[in-house]
């Protein structure tokens, strides 16, 4: 291993946007020019506590040079902070419907995209899937499992929880370098390459007028969400997809050790059942739940065989 910075094989270029009275980051690959019905832009989006610029790996690792879109979500990477105390399913499906419409604006005739999303964003994805299916021309879900039912009496506890919480300040700690930071991701990650982990800090973090490296994204993504998780309504909506769907985890996530047992990758494949387009399944080995981390190539063939199927 090596402790100096990947280097990109594809080069980006970054555009900021008005979405939904936000600044929102965009981030490019690729010529507009190859566009087409049979080949769509491809639209990338983040999970929790990470950025566009993640994707890079996977994208570099494509022999494809396709045309592809990643934003940074509300409140992460380079995208403007909303003045709120907490986030929202509701916002950010608001603001990927927004995306989409910048991004196929350019395309006059063109009404589908390529939808990809991991993690909290393959949980925003599934729904778009589902609410805007005609949207879709292909979607693809990396370890975007969902989260365990809920049943009513859960409320009074949880809306007392956030209450709690609202009084609370939140942070995140910062880093003294942009190395702490790369060793920061392997702890959480240890199967991400040294290379890939300083590439990464640079863009997950940022040095402030003090000399410390933040974390870019916002601490109330921390606070618990105080309206419970809809299993139900979750599910009605992806009973509407009506694009293929490609799963992707990896060998090493556990989801149920997430949930402490209330949720598991066996239950998630149950539901999974109710969409009713083709869905095709992949495992990557060895990967865990930062599947394009650490296993871009492997991702990128799987993503050319079905985006082109």
């Amino acid at each position: 291993m090596t402790d100096t910075a990947y280097v990109a094989r594809r080069a980006s270029r970054s555009e900021f946007l008005p979405i939904r009275g936000l600044k929102y980051h965009l981030r490019h690959w690729g010529d507009p020019k190859t566009v087409s019905p049979e080949r769509p832009p491809l639209v990338m989006m983040h999970g929790w506590m990470d950025v566009g610029a993640s994707f890079q790996f996977v994208v570099d690792a494509l022999s494809d040079d396709r045309y592809i879109v990643a934003a940074d979500w509300r409140g992460f990477g380079l995208t403007e902070t909303p003045n709120e105390d907490s986030y929202w399913f509701a916002d950010y499906l608001g603001d990927l419907d927004g995306i989409v419409d910048a991004v196929l604006k350019p395309f006059p005739g063109l009404e589908q995209i390529d939808l990809v999303g991991h993690s909290m964003g393959g949980n925003v994805v599934m729904l778009y899937g589902g609410v805007r299916p005609a949207r879709i021309r292909r979607l693809v879900n990396l370890e975007g499992f969902g989260m365990p039912a809920t049943v009513p009496k859960m409320a009074p506890k949880r809306y007392a929880a956030w209450l709690d919480e609202l009084k609370q300040p939140v942070e995140i700690r910062p880093y003294a370098s942009q190395a702490a930071v790369a060793a920061r991701l392997q702890k959480t990650n240890p199967l991400l390459r040294s290379d890939r982990a300083h590439w990464l800090a640079g863009h997950w973090s940022k040095q402030d007028e003090n000399g410390l490296w933040q974390i870019l994204g916002d601490p109330a993504h921390k606070r618990s969400n105080p309206l419970l998780y809809q299993r139900d309504e979750v599910v009605a909506c992806w009973a509407q997809i009506s694009a293929p769907l490609l799963w992707v985890e990896g060998d090493q996530t556990d989801a149920g050790k997430w949930w402490n047992g209330r949720y598991t990758k066996d239950e998630f494949h149950e539901r999974l059942k109710v969409v009713p387009s083709p869905v095709t399944k992949a495992v990557l080995s060895p990967a865990g739940h930062m599947l394009h981390h650490d296993q871009p190539e492997a991702l990128a063939r799987h993503l050319e065989a079905f985006l082109a199927g």
